[in-house]
């Protein structure tokens, strides 16, 4: 994996662009601290870093190939898990190459495709092609959006970059947050609008998306979105197909130069990567597999049961370690690990995230960095296969709005009077929440139950999913860890929207349709235990630390906390420890410290951020 940055500029020289280069590109060495390379050339200028996971010395960028009369210049974040297929093809055709890396094959898949070749690749990327002699830039992003790519159209060019901090790091960007980015944070956060910047003249080039920049134009069009259809596979043609293509996906995802893990934490799909890569290590006489989870201090003390969280993982992940005979590491974080990556969380996202639900997971990717450089995750499972209780219970059906948003009134309540009368939040998220579900690809004939079902899932695919594959990108890139997300596969996420709820919910269980297809891969145990998701701390001294922030900042009468949120029911909330709000901010975690820490990264990112409202 790697990190972008470039900008096409007609109004500076060649010699201004090199120094401001380098300065966007130090903003996301995190990304790729292996290599640094640039390319610069009349108004194009790109800038590269490198972690190197395949081809050290083959897979060199900016990467620089001439046909058609024309030199094609490539900056590439991401990974293929069908480079070979793609090679011979390309080879068929009559092109060589030099190097056995996938970046060169995603450059010559575009000399041959042009715009199409995105739709022959099967991975994760974001990548930009400039046609120097044509002056043509081409943007790229995957499918599911596993890889993010932020891009900024000014009358003179256009910049783009892996994470927003480099594009702001251009002198000529200001840190500037309109109605509709308040809006978004409010109302929305630490979720966004899909393509949404926050950052005034900042935008995301959306998942499955691809554009040209030509002649001042920016030009973007969907290459690839679900597709609904009546599924006509039986019950057990369905369980054999899931299952075909999810251990398909997983195998593909092992390739690597680099050491290589994955996540267990006793869940289905965690699990069930798991198994699927241990038993390839073992054909292929690779040795044991690295496995890794995270606990924390104390938390057999603390650890309190919900409907939410109902057990504790370590029997689970004892079962598929054991059985799989990995070589399992567990990380235990305190409270000041948390604590002490909060603010650094909020500057790997450029944006106010999920608290430690974020900073233990930076922590944790920075544990696992020291044993591999590669993991595989169980992302994406849930919004296929229909995991979370939204997609079942019936008082989330009914919700108005987005389900993992119930906390509505209490955002409202938070929010100054001044300001809650200048915006209508809840008029812009049912706007949002509408958008998506207009935008939901239906059949025709279908019941209205059936609808709703796809409604579900497309919000899941469009929002709560690509919350949490930014949260793993960021925090994984942070620790200068690449992961991969087999389910986020578009062969099976293609497959499973058709697939109807009376199946994936079989036997009245969430994701009821995987677990039978992963009979026999894990042991009953795990695979039919009820979802736990990721785990979280529960130490007083973790609440007691995000309180003495908040302390802090309620106590600075310039904090700019308070030029959003009212700081009486602020110091209210503090006072309660999170207490005195209900619902959750977000999801089915964010309660309570996680709250407190919530609004404290929001005065640290105004603060730092220098955001101006």
């Amino acid at each position: 994996m790697c990190g972008i940055v470039g900008w096409i500029d007609y109004k500076n020289k060649v010699q201004n662009k090199t120094p401001l280069l380098e300065r966007m590109a130090d903003t996301i060495r995190h990304r790729g601290p292996d290599d640094y390379q640039t390319w610069l050339d009349g108004p194009a200028a790109f800038g590269h870093q490198r972690l190197i996971v395949v081809d050290p010395n083959g897979g060199k960028q900016p990467m620089v190939r001439e046909a058609h009369d024309e030199q094609y210049v490539l900056c590439y974040n991401g990974e293929l898990y069908n480079t070979d297929e793609v090679r011979d093809t390309l080879k068929a055709k009559g092109w060589t190459f030099r190097s056995h890396s996938d970046t060169e094959v995603v450059l010559v898949s575009f000399m041959e495709w042009g715009r199409e070749c995105v739709e022959r690749l099967n991975g994760i990327f974001a990548f930009s092609i400039w046609e120097k002699k044509r002056k043509r830039l081409f943007l790229a992003r995957d499918r599911l959006g596993v890889k993010p790519l932020f891009v900024r159209h000014q009358p003179d060019g256009l910049m783009f970059a892996s994470e927003m901090k480099a594009i702001l790091a251009h002198p000529d960007v200001e840190a500037r947050v309109g109605a509709e980015g308040i809006q978004e944070i409010l109302t929305l956060g630490p979720s966004r609008t899909p393509g949404h910047g926050i950052f005034e003249t900042l935008q995301e080039l959306r998942p499955g998306h691809r554009a040209f920049w030509e002649k001042g134009k920016l030009s973007i069009e969907r290459y690839w979105n679900v597709k609904s259809a009546e599924h006509t596979d039986t019950w057990d043609e369905t369980v054999a197909r899931v299952r075909e293509l999810f251990i398909d996906a997983s195998e593909r995802q092992l390739v690597s130069d680099v050491t290589l893990g994955t996540f267990l934490s006793g869940g289905v799909d965690s699990s069930a990567i798991t198994a699927v890569a241990a038993e390839k290590y073992k054909n292929e006489q690779k040795g044991a597999l690295q496995t890794f989870s995270i606990d924390y201090k104390d938390q057999d003390k603390f650890f309190k049961k919900s409907a939410f969280q109902p057990d504790r993982d370590e029997a689970y992940i004892k079962k598929v370690s054991s059985q799989h005979q990995t070589r399992h590491y567990v990380m235990e974080a305190t409270p000041e690990d948390l604590i002490s990556r909060l603010k650094q969380a909020v500057t790997l996202r450029d944006l106010p995230g999920m608290a430690d639900v974020d900073s233990s997971l930076l922590w944790f990717c920075e544990q696992i960095k020291k044993h591999v450089t590669v993991a595989l995750s169980g992302e994406c499972a849930d919004e296929i296969f229909g995991g979370y209780p939204w997609f079942y219970r019936k008082e989330d059906q009914e919700r108005k709005g987005f389900p993992w948003i119930r906390s509505l009134d209490e955002r409202m309540n938070l929010v100054k009077t001044d300001v809650s009368q200048s915006v209508n939040m809840e008029a812009y998220m049912l706007k949002r929440y509408q958008e998506t579900i207009d935008e939901t690809p239906v059949l025709a004939g279908e019941d209205e139950k059936a609808v709703k079902h796809r409604q579900m899932s497309y919000l899941n695919m469009n929002w709560f999913m690509q919350t949490l594959l930014e949260r793993k990108d960021r925090m994984s890139m942070g620790a200068s860890l690449e992961v991969r997300v087999p389910f986020s596969d578009h062969r099976l996420v293609e497959y499973a929207w058709n697939i109807p709820w009376s199946m994936k919910f079989h036997g009245d269980q969430e994701k009821g349709l995987l677990r039978e297809a992963l009979r026999g891969v894990l042991p009953d145990e795990v695979l039919f235990r009820k979802k736990n998701p990721y785990p979280k701390t529960f130490h007083p001294a973790y609440t007691k630390a995000v309180c003495t922030w908040m302390n802090e900042i309620v106590a600075d009468a310039n904090a700019p906390l308070f030029d959003l949120f009212d700081r009486k029911k602020v110091r209210k909330l503090n006072d309660s420890e999170g207490q005195a709000i209900g619902a959750p901010w977000f999801g089915q975690l964010m309660t309570g410290p996680q709250l407190i820490a919530h609004l404290c990264q929001i005065n640290y990112w105004l603060k730092t951020y220098h955001v101006r409202l």
